[in-house]
């Protein structure tokens, strides 16, 4: 019996016992192709010898020292090397330790923004995306548009969710093909129920993450969104914690549909998971707002700033940009994509294949000519998952896309680092964990 208070209390977990590449090895001695880097996070692989000689440079000199005192020579590098990536004014980097944080941060920074330009603002809602998730904290989970709120409702804010930018299952019954991008006009539907005064900021995830399976949206998505946010004096936050630092094969994913959003939060790959991360990368005039006004951000956390994972993120991103991360994860991930879509499709099973990048999805279904989802009960996408485990695949799945409840998918976001003939290793033990899930299918209940 371990002692340890696990996140599902009756499943049996793997050992692991050390990383390579983009390989995990258990205690027993198996290897398994890390094909999720965890939950999108090990961008740079597994025991990448830059980022070990940095965590152990910098561990020597000082690992800790609060940020409501002392500043260090890695924060202000870290800083400065994401400010000159970071597209247009956007260029203050606030950190903090993880994803949830971040979008945390950004809501708080939002409601402080308008509270320095304006005085007493009544801006305070955070409008977001049903099928979204934006992390675990009461903020973030208020923002988040996935079934993992629901027990927490009593708890959350009163924020507003609108429709999805799911071509898939289309909330207005179109194709991306002729529509009107109607799940980005729903955002200005929102606006004027709630009323403008009232709303801070929108948040959206360029392409969706653990709550969708890589939904991407339409290429005139994200710029109507913009002009809403213009028009209504509304901050637009991107939440690139997954797709950011070179996932989707831009440095900053929101770069491929020609926006620029008020605030970027990243974590997962900013350090790829060898020291816990997080940041909010703002623009200039949100932080003049607070230079200007009352000097002063009221929020903060322990370990944010903290020099270790300062250093630790420097080297992953100067890795990142010297060895062109990007154009690979961009280059792998188109190939990766055709091969699924080519060997995957023909599951009768299989209704969607789908991403961007190095950030890929697949959705399975009961019927794909009606796209009727397998019950939830059913633990289709967990099923599959172990399938593909025991072929040495390690994917992240999820469920709940089809109506909240029911609906089933898995996230494919193996380290940028993975190479063509990886890619291939990788496609040849899918196709065999779903011949074998195929095989299966008729027995579960």
């Amino acid at each position: 019996m371990s002692n340890v208070f696990y996140r599902a209390v009756n499943k049996e977990y793997l050992e692991v016992d050390y990383g390579e590449g983009i390989y995990l090895y258990d205690t027993a001695g198996n290897k398994y192709i890390d094909a999720c880097a965890g939950a999108a996070v090990a961008n740079l692989g597994h025991a990448h010898p830059g980022v070990l000689a940095a965590m152990a440079e910098q561990a020597r000199k000082v690992a800790f020292s609060h940020l409501s005192r002392w500043t260090s020579k890695p924060i202000q590098e870290l800083a400065d090397l994401v400010a000159a990536l970071a597209p247009a004014s956007l260029n203050k980097l606030y950190l903090v330790s993880g994803g949830s944080e971040a979008t945390e941060a950004a809501l708080k920074m939002a409601r402080g923004y308008f509270v320095e330009r304006d005085g007493q603002s009544a801006k305070y809602r955070i409008i977001s995306r049903w099928k979204s998730f934006h992390g675990n904290t009461i903020g973030s989970l208020s923002m988040t548009g996935d079934k993992r709120r629901k027990q927490y409702t009593p708890l959350l804010l009163n924020f507003p969710h609108i429709a999805p930018a799911y071509c898939y299952r289309c909330p207005f019954g179109k194709c991306q093909e002729t529509c009107q991008v109607d799940c980005a006009l729903d955002l200005e539907r929102a606006v004027k129920m709630e009323g403008a005064e009232s709303v801070a900021a929108f948040i959206a995830e360029p392409v969706g993450g653990a709550a969708c399976g890589a939904i991407v949206p339409h290429k005139d998505y994200f710029k109507i969104i913009r002009q809403i946010c213009d028009h209504y004096d509304i901050l637009l936050i991107d939440d690139e914690v997954m797709a950011g630092f070179g996932r989707t094969g831009s440095m900053f994913s929101i770069a491929d549909w020609g926006v620029v959003p008020d605030m970027i939060c990243a974590a997962k790959g900013m350090s790829a998971g060898y020291s816990p991360l997080g940041a909010v990368i703002a623009r200039q005039e949100i932080y003049d707002a607070f230079k200007q006004g009352s000097g002063v951000f009221v929020h903060g956390h322990t370990y944010g700033g903290n020099p270790l994972s300062a250093a630790v993120a420097l080297a992953v991103v100067k890795a990142l940009v010297a060895d062109n991360i990007a154009e690979n994860s961009r280059t792998i991930g188109d190939y990766l994509l055709a091969q699924m879509q080519a060997k995957l499709l023909p599951f009768a099973f299989v209704g969607d294949v789908r991403g961007k990048g190095l950030l890929l999805g697949v959705e399975i279904v009961r019927d794909k000519k009606t796209k009727e989802p397998f019950p939830v009960a059913m633990g289709m996408a967990e099923k599959l998952a172990v399938a593909l485990l025991r072929q040495g695949v390690i994917v992240y799945p999820g469920t709940g896309n089809a109506d909240g409840e029911n609906g089933d998918q898995f996230l494919l976001a193996p380290p940028l680092i993975i190479t063509k003939e990886q890619a291939d290793e990788l496609i040849a033990a899918m196709v065999a964990g779903f011949r074998e899930f195929e095989k299966n299918i008729g027995q579960f209940k």
